[in-house]
């Protein structure tokens, strides 16, 4: 039983449309041995390990359900009780997962595991202990050799995952603060490993760090770390504080204590969670252990009067007291029978006790600490309390040492309230913890005094949130509403595209489109990270990565997600929901990769994108699969977009009130045209964005149009789209290998970086488009990891539209020969009747086309397809005529390819044809023909 593979999905994926984890597991010889089989014994086992599988319902949908389902005659197998157990290991771990799924994987034995996590490395690591724990209850026989190491221990497993998953985990209060958050809808990124956090996106962003907010003053912080000048702060405003002094010796310690008077308190300077504080010291002696104690926290160590009374802790937020908790330190009561060793066992079994912050309560450590309480009160770990003593193992009542909370929010007096207000007002904090000794919060400290001994910056939730007895209190919620008051946005719209072709263009032109309507947006492509125009980030930028960068950007105020389909089957997307998300076409591409064979599962992949759509799906009506993804959106409208005004069930959608793009003939062009409740708004003729090539380029009349359809679902005015895309044109720099024209050679250059058949077969009909006086020639290739099929399909999308073929390879071979794929396109080419004296095979990209330019001669027209776009198109633009341009590719880098005897000639170019000159003025720019401008 081993894992094969393993993938982490941080969002929506094929699997969920929240975080998972997906196993492919392979059960070997143990395929034949479900929990049927193994019996009664194993699964009483298991549930001895963990009673929490019990509560499980599984298929049943009730309690019990899963067990039920092992105990059955047959059982279950063991891919699916380790996606239980992967569940469980979470939830005694703190961690509020229910989600799992497993299916056979296709070969015997194999299975696809799918469950829940809260945090990456915790999931990883209950699927890995998940497979040890079933391994270590299999009967000796069938256990595989090296499935369990030598001296391992469940209980001693669990525990250090208990501990592993808490290092990992945000805090009690940062986990506080995200729940409340994500109750009023506003979305949180983890920006590290520990505690920090963004709430919102873009520009409305708001951080957190545990209980340190970003408006939290710099200064309060470092006051209220200060325990000398906090005491002084508050004893000026005439609020209660011990008499108190900074020490740096044992000496000054001894000497303050009796200034002071006994007893006394030490304590270090600038300590947290109780640590180092040595309490009701009565002797000089005792005070310079107390001296030793707070030293090794803190250089200098804070020596006040003992208070007597309960200690509480009350929790102000943006001035107001949100929540009141008397803390008791961690204890056990005799019982006249058994020892204080004991004792301690009765209360770990409190199903409210775990370790750390797993629960409720934290368990009591019999450690030095604990024995030195003992050793002070007379006692030791063997004595036996009488019954009703209260033996305390710690000093202080911090919950993280075992200590217990009790709400008294209800019983607070007011005078207590104000001077807690008062207090963390003083100090600056937004805010704060006061910790408050009292022998009775609901009387008066004017009566019956009492005094602050500290002021906290990032208190602690925990005690609030879940107290040991007493009503929680809400104490998250406070903060996220002075964080957010109400009607404030914490949400930048967000759209998404994907497609196999197109959506690098049409995501860059609704980054255009948004930004001439004045927006800020974050937009990812192919080629990078793009931050209100600039790139900030080069590479490949299309997963999830990507989409968390850009809205941890405090700059933008809307996003633009290019989707591919690699980042989706590697880690799902990078959000949670869009307000507006459209697939493109779904066409053969990356077909046999990661399990995708089909176009039907191409599209379920795609598909993703407007299953979390929210606002709208804008869908692709001449595709019957996008057009099919209709039934799986709940976005609240639906846009369809057409090419064809006379489809019939946009027509029926148009008439029903629907939204729609749709291109419509007129007396002036086509029209790009909009439909949205019964209103019919003409939008642009394609012959004004440059984009078009005066709409030639149907493929980007069709980019627009969907950039137009989303750009009105995110609501951008209509004059706002027009201006945006009549002033997008697709040059190399706003659009890099998408359909890129060089006009500065005797002859003419297409450049794009097409490479799949649909891709390529929309150039070449462009290419057909355009008025040429000499030849066309094509530079063509296709990525190494294609089927041979599909290569095929891209050399026939060219075949018999070319006076001239060259056939190259990429760079990256991906498990081809050197020139396995140059030859089989180009004996595709051959099959299709190009003839032989019309093909060349040039492997090397830049050998290829430096060929291509070499043969140019005025008046032809070039396509390139590029792999490496910024040196490819760097070759072009720098490239200097000779005087024998017109001269064929050396022979030495030229292998011919004989074509069938049957094959017929290349058909004449078309007539439908433009003039490119005038309409292309350099690389850095398009410019409108003349007679298009109206």
């Amino acid at each position: 039983m081993r894992i094969l593979d393993r993938s982490v999905y941080v969002g929506p994926s094929l699997h969920a449309h929240f975080p998972v984890i997906r196993l492919e597991l392979d059960l070997g010889a143990l395929e034949a041995w479900p929990t049927g089989r193994l019996g009664a014994a194993y699964v009483d086992a298991l549930l001895a390990a963990l009673p929490g599988l019990a509560e499980h319902g599984c298929s049943y949908n009730a309690p019990g359900g899963f067990i039920r389902r092992m105990r059955e005659d047959e059982g279950t197998w063991l891919g699916h009780v380790l996606e239980h157990v992967a569940i469980e290991l979470q939830n005694i771990a703190g961690e509020e997962v229910t989600f799992g799924k497993t299916r056979g994987a296709g070969p015997v034995g194999v299975y696809t595991v799918v469950y829940e996590y809260a945090q990456r490395d915790e999931g990883i690591a209950a699927g890995e202990l998940a497979l040890r724990l079933l391994a270590s209850l299999l009967p000796e026989a069938i256990r595989p050799a090296d499935a369990v190491p030598d001296g391992w221990t469940w209980p001693e497993a669990r525990d250090e995952f208990i501990r592993f998953a808490q290092r990992r985990a945000l805090g009690p209060s940062t986990a506080s603060l995200v729940r409340a958050a994500e109750a009023r809808g506003i979305p949180w990124l983890r920006l590290n490993d520990q505690s920090l956090v963004q709430l919102g996106h873009g520009k409305y962003q708001q951080r957190i760090q545990a209980t340190v907010t970003g408006r939290t003053p710099h200064i309060a912080v470092e006051l209220a770390s200060d325990k000398e000048e906090t005491n002084k702060i508050l004893a000026t405003l005439g609020l209660p504080v011990p008499k108190q002094e900074l020490v740096q010796s044992e000496g000054q310690a001894a000497r303050a204590a009796r200034r002071i008077g006994f007893p006394v308190v030490t304590k270090p300077y600038n300590g947290n969670h109780g640590r180092g504080i040595s309490i009701r010291l009565t002797t000089e002696e005792e005070v310079q252990q107390g001296f030793r104690v707070a030293r090794e926290h803190s250089r200098s160590v804070v020596v006040e009067s003992f208070l007597e009374g309960d200690d509480h802790r009350l929790l102000v937020v943006n001035g107001e007291l949100v929540a009141a908790t008397r803390r008791t330190p961690g204890h056990v009561v005799g019982d006249g029978a058994q020892t204080i060793s004991e004792l301690i066992e009765v209360v770990n079994r409190d199903p409210r006790r775990g370790v750390g912050h797993e629960k409720v309560l934290t368990r009591l450590e019999l450690d030095a600490q604990a024995e030195a309480m003992l050793a002070k009160a007379g006692l030791t770990p063997g004595s036996v309390p009488a019954a009703g003593q209260v033996v305390y193992l710690r000093s202080t009542a911090n919950l993280s040492t075992g200590g217990t909370a009790t709400d008294v929010t209800d019983v607070i007096h007011p005078d207590n309230r104000e001077m807690a207000e008062r207090a963390v007002r003083a100090i600056g904090l937004d805010v704060g913890g006061v910790d408050f000794l009292s022998k009775n919060i609901a009387e008066s400290y004017r009566k019956i005094g009492g005094g602050i001994c500290e002021v906290n910056a990032a208190p602690g939730f925990r005690m609030h949130v879940a107290p040991s007895e007493g009503l929680a209190r809400d104490v998250a919620g406070p903060v996220i509403e002075m964080l957010f008051p109400p009607g404030t946005p914490s949400r930048v719209p967000i759209a998404a595209v994907t497609g196999t072709n197109g959506k690098t263009t049409t995501a860059r032109m609704l980054a255009h489109l948004t930004k001439m309507a004045g927006y800020t947006p974050g937009l990812t492509t192919t080629d990078g990270v793009y931050i209100d125009g600039q790139r900030t980030v080069q590479g490949d930028m299309t997963g999830p990565v990507s989409a968390r960068m850009v809205l941890a950007d405090p700059q933008i105020d809307l996003a633009v997600l290019e989707t591919a389909r690699g980042g989706l089957l590697r880690a799902g997307m990078g959000v949670n929901e869009v307000n507006v998300g459209a697939v493109l076409n779904v066409q053969s591409d990356h077909l046999g990769l990661k399990g995708i064979d089909t176009l039907e599962q191409l599209a379920e992949v795609k598909r993703i994108v407007v299953e979390v759509a929210t606002d709208c799906a804008v869908l692709n009506a001449d595709d019957p699969h996008v057009l099919r993804m209709s039934g799986y959106t709940e976005a609240k409208s639906i846009c369809y977009v057409t090419m064809n005004p006379q489809h019939t069930l946009v027509r029926e959608h148009i008439r029903a009130g629907g939204r729609a793009c749709a291109l419509e003939a007129g007396v002036n062009g086509q029209m790009i045209t909009l439909y949205d409740r019964g209103g019919h708004i003409p939008l642009l003729w394609t012959h004004l964005i440059p984009a078009t090539l005066e709409g030639r380029a149907l493929h980007n009349v069709q980019n627009a149009m969907f950039a137009a359809a989303m750009a009105f679902s995110l609501g951008l005015k209509l004059d706002a789209i027009r201006q945006g895309l009549r002033t997008f044109d697709s040059t190399f720099f706003q659009a890099p290998g998408r359909m890129n024209v060089f006009n500065e050679h005797p002859f003419k250059v297409l450049f794009d970086y097409g490479h799949n058949a649909h891709a390529v077969a929309a150039m070449a009909d462009l290419a057909g488009r355009l008025d040429v006086g000499g030849r066309r020639i094509v530079v063509l290739a296709g990525p190494g990891d294609r089927r041979d099929e599909d290569l095929v399909a891209i050399a026939n999308a060219v075949a018999g539209r070319f006076d001239h073929y060259i056939c190259r390879r990429d760079d990256a071979l991906r498990e081809r020969g050197p020139d396995e794929v140059p030859r089989l396109q180009a004996k595709a080419l051959a099959a299709a009747g190009v003839p032989a004296s019309a093909i060349s095979v040039i492997p090397d990209e830049q050998e290829a086309i430096e060929a291509a330019l070499r043969m140019g001669q005025p008046g032809d027209l070039l396509l390139v397809f590029a792999d490496a776009l910024v040196r490819s198109w760097k070759q072009i633009t720098k490239f200097k005529p000779a005087g024998s341009a017109g001269a064929e590719a050396p022979a030495r880098t030229v292998e011919r390819v004989p074509p069938p005897a049957d094959a017929p000639r290349p058909p004449e170019a078309g007539p439908a044809a433009l003039n490119l000159e005038g309409l292309i003025r350099d690389e850095r720019g398009v410019r409108l023909a003349p007679e298009a401008e109206d």
